[in-house]
């Protein structure tokens, strides 16, 4: 299985490890590509109102609808006002950079959650290729097999024979040819396969197939991710937004009554600080019967992420929600994504997450180097390795066989791509032992008797 997935699945994982090495570098270039937008030239002593650095972003963009609104997390960084305007991709919003001490706009984006264009284009790369939803087979089918060939391959390891133990942990340097490339290939991936495990984990958590599957069982433990409860009731539902629909009254379509007061964006802000929401903070605009949205969004260790609903007519917190009150699998996922994209130990996960790329990239590059160093040559036919001997399933008992084949049709299921990648291995093998079976018959029949 290391050797066929590995064979055949390599070219995926390469591609993968590739674009997500480029990911890993995004997050220090965007900050040097697009630092004019992010820093402002000057720390002022006192920032303007948030209502006063909106209205400027409304005026360079009179045509953008604001959504939500992100304070300068820093004296030097700048607020974001975030909008949607005609014209935009799904998933797509427009930025617009505000000085919070001034109130002049530094300039304009188009931005995908909070990743900027170059974030945003190496991200949608690395998860499918900019091939769009055909392209994401790709990275889910990557993720589904880096778990299996790197516990395959840290079982071979470890059940080689050898002289020394420390050559189990590092490189044996005597070692000359093949071996010598198997050394490195070997200790590099032990090495590395707890963390490629984890990439493998929480990079399924966001497929297609697998991840809905996920996603679906972690529903059902009670681990979904909860949310705060931000709808409004009475007239401040009806009011809260100047941009929402029509009320439905015994099926008559009625005009909204007029707009109840609105303590303002900064109001809001004041009152989510009062109540401990402080680190980072996303703002989101009333709007379709909710109030104010205020998040925390650090998410580098310890985290930040706590939130609460703002009522716009009077400020008063509706509702709050913890990060510590989340479900466990809601936090590990939350860890498990944030470690995948780099966030939780800033730098320091940046870097872990680029070795492990490079890692990735030379385990594959060793392994068609040994494959490549047992090429046929004229003394022997196409060898594409030392296969299990055929029949070594049958051999197996069947208390045994039967748990270990229930649990990897489980698996199969769960992670779909996997199933099906693993049934067209197994059709390989099955047509080459085949046509090896009927090689060696008529060897056999053409051998001389007596």
């Amino acid at each position: 299985m290391h050797f066929y997935a590995g064979l055949l699945i390599a070219p995926l994982l390469f591609l993968a490890a590739t674009t997500g090495l480029l990911y890993a570098g995004s997050w220090q270039a965007e900050r040097i590509l697009y630092c004019d937008q992010l820093t402002v030239p000057h720390v002022g002593e006192a920032s303007v109102p948030l209502a006063t650095q909106v209205k400027a972003a409304r005026s360079a963009v009179p045509e953008g609808k604001v959504t939500g609104v992100w304070p300068a997390p820093e004296a030097d960084a700048t607020t974001r006002v975030i909008m949607q305007r005609p014209g935009l991709e799904e998933g797509e919003t427009l930025t617009v950079f505000v000085d919070p001490y001034t109130a002049d706009v530094r300039g304009e984006l188009t931005t995908a959650g909070d990743a900027l264009p170059l974030r945003a284009w190496l991200s949608e790369f690395h998860s499918s290729l900019q091939l769009g939803e055909f392209g994401r087979n790709y990275s889910e089918l990557a993720a589904s097999w880096l778990w299996v060939v790197a516990l395959g391959g840290v079982a071979l390891w470890f059940g080689r024979r050898r002289s020394r133990r420390a050559d189990l942990v590092r490189p044996d340097r005597k070692a000359t040819g093949r071996r010598r490339v198997l050394s490195w290939h070997g200790t590099v991936g032990l090495w590395a396969a707890v963390g490629l495990v984890a990439l493998s984990a929480t990079g399924l958590t966001w497929s297609r197939y697998a991840g809905e599957n996920i996603g679906q069982l972690q529903d059902r433990l009670g681990g979904a991710t909860p949310s705060v409860a931000a709808a409004l009731t009475g007239g401040a539902a009806a009011g809260s937004d100047e941009h929402a629909g029509h009320v439905m009254t015994e099926g008559m379509e009625m005009p909204p009554p007029p707009p109840t007061a609105d303590i303002g964006i900064d109001g809001a802000v004041a009152a989510a600080r009062a109540a401990g929401v402080t680190e980072s903070l996303r703002v989101t605009l009333p709007a379709n019967g909710k109030g104010y949205v205020v998040k925390e969004n650090d998410k580098t260790l310890p985290v930040h992420l706590d939130s609460v609903a703002v009522d716009p007519a009077d400020g008063r917190v509706m509702d709050e929600l913890r990060f510590a009150d989340y479900p466990l699998l809601a936090q590990l996922t939350r860890f498990g994504i944030d470690l995948h994209m780099g966030l939780t130990f800033g730098i320091a996960n940046q870097l872990a997450l680029a070795a492990l790329a490079l890692a990735v990239m030379f385990l594959v590059v060793w392994g068609y180097k040994m494959w490549w160093m047992r090429r046929p040559t004229k003394d022997r036919r196409l060898s594409v390795g030392r296969a299990q001997p055929r029949g070594a399933w049958r051999k197996l008992p069947v208390t045994v066989l039967l748990p270990f084949a229930c649990v990897t049709a489980v698996v199969g299921w769960f992670v779909p791509l996997l199933g099906i990648s693993l049934l067209v291995f197994l059709a390989v093998d099955v047509a080459l032992g085949f046509v090896a079976g009927r090689r060696n018959r008529r060897t056999a029949a053409a051998a001389p008797q007596g």
